[in-house]
C-alpha cells in the first residue's frame, strides 16, 4: 500500500482504505499535517494558494523542530556550566528567593506601604493610643495589686475576729473528739495501754 495513497486523518472513516488521489495531487507533496488533501478547500482559497500555505506550514514546522533541538542543546550546555560552577538547584532556589524578596522590597507597592506604616506610627493618634494603652496597663496592674493587698488584709482581719476564733475552736474540739489526742502529735496508744477509752464514741 503506497503511503501517499492512504488517508492519514486518524478521525476519518476511510482511514487505512486504499484511495487513489493521483489525479488530484500536484507534483509537490507537503509533509505532516499539511499533506492531507482529502479536506475540501476553504471558500475563497484556490488550489495554488492552499499549496503555498501547505509548503509554508511545512517550513514553519521544520523551523519549530530545529528551534526545539537548539533549545534542548542550550539547556544541556547551561546545566553543564552550572554543574562545573558548583551551582545546585537548591542554591539557585535560594538565589531566586533572595532576588524576589529584594524585588518586593524595592517595589513601589512595598515602599508605599512602608511609608504609610511609618506615617501611622508617627501620627498623633497612634501615639495617643499607645499612651492610653500604656496607662491602662499601669492602672490595671496597680488595681490588681491593691485588690490582692485588700484581700490579704481582709483574710487576716477575719482570722483574728471572734467569730472565726469561735469557729476554729469548734472545729478543733470536733477534731479532738473524732481523732483523739493523737491528732495533736501525741503518741499513739498501744492496745495494752491502761488509759481508759470512751465507751460510747460520738459517731
Amino acid at each position: 500500500m503506497d503511503p501517499a495513497s492512504q488517508d492519514i486523518n486518524l478521525n476519518s472513516p476511510n482511514k487505512g482504505v486504499n484511495m487513489d488521489h493521483s489525479d488530484n495531487l500536484p507534483d509537490v507533496q507537503a509533509e505532516g499535517a499539511a499533506g492531507n488533501s482529502a479536506h475540501p478547500l476553504p471558500p475563497g482559497l484556490t488550489e495554488e494558494e492552499a499549496e503555498e500555505l501547505r509548503i509554508e506550514l511545512t517550513k514553519v514546522e521544520e523551523e519549530i523542530n530545529t528551534l526545539r533541538q537548539v533549545l534542548s542543546a542550550k539547556e544541556r550546555h547551561a546545566s553543564e556550566l552550572k554543574r562545573k560552577l558548583g551551582l545546585s538547584p537548591l542554591n539557585e532556589l535560594k538565589q531566586n528567593i533572595t532576588k524576589s524578596w529584594q524585588d518586593v522590597q524595592t517595589s513601589q507597592a512595598y515602599l508605599s506601604a512602608s511609608a504609610t506604616l511609618d506615617d501611622i506610627t508617627h501620627s498623633e493618634a497612634y501615639k495617643k493610643t499607645q499612651e492610653t494603652l500604656s496607662e491602662a496597663g499601669q492602672k490595671t496592674t496597680a488595681a490588681l495589686n491593691t485588690l490582692g493587698t485588700a484581700i490579704s488584709r481582709r483574710l487576716g482581719d477575719m482570722r483574728n475576729s471572734p467569730t472565726f476564733k469561735s469557729f476554729e475552736d469548734k472545729v478543733g474540739n470536733l477534731k479532738h473528739k473524732v481523732v483523739g489526742p493523737r491528732g495533736n502529735g501525741d503518741a499513739v496508744s498501744s492496745p495494752t495501754d491502761t488509759t481508759p477509752t470512751q465507751e460510747n464514741p460520738p459517731f
